[in-house]
């Protein structure tokens, strides 16, 4: 898991954000933030509170902390060979609203999608398992 040094760094440099950028945001100095990145100091709870709502994450989340369960570990988890679940979050972000209303009407398609296949196939191994229907006349 990584730890709240790390996870700033990372939100950070996913928007391509300077240590300045978010010094600023925190009523700070550069090298006083940048202290907090490199854990020479301990960032106060109040820049936690600054940098979530920043962020649009929660403190738990810049914690490290489990949110529902899964925790920051399933946003390492590999989509695919080269693709994360937080990298596939941090662009959707980027996003503007109109396209990431796009995506999330993708997805929620793509799940209707499966869902249907999933009903289809239920029924189709129903069907198989069902003898046929034979009268005998003798």
């Amino acid at each position: 898991m990584k730890n709240y040094q790390e996870i700033i760094r990372d939100l950070r440099t996913d928007r391509d954000l300077t240590q300045t950028d978010i010094a600023k945001v925190l009523g700070t100095k550069q090298q006083h933030y940048s202290k907090y990145e490199n854990g020479e100091n301990e960032m106060p709870v109040r820049a936690f509170v600054v940098l979530a709502d920043f962020f649009g994450v929660s403190v738990d989340y810049l914690l490290g902390r489990p949110a529902g369960g899964q925790g920051y570990d399933v946003l390492e988890s590999k989509i695919n060979s080269n693709t994360t679940a937080g990298e596939v979050i941090s662009d959707i972000l980027s996003l503007d609203p109109a396209n990431c209303d796009a995506v999330v009407d993708y997805i929620f398609m793509q799940k209707l999608k499966e869902e249907h296949y999933r009903q289809n196939e239920k029924s189709n191994s129903r069907q198989a398992d069902t003898p046929p229907n034979t009268t005998a006349n003798q």
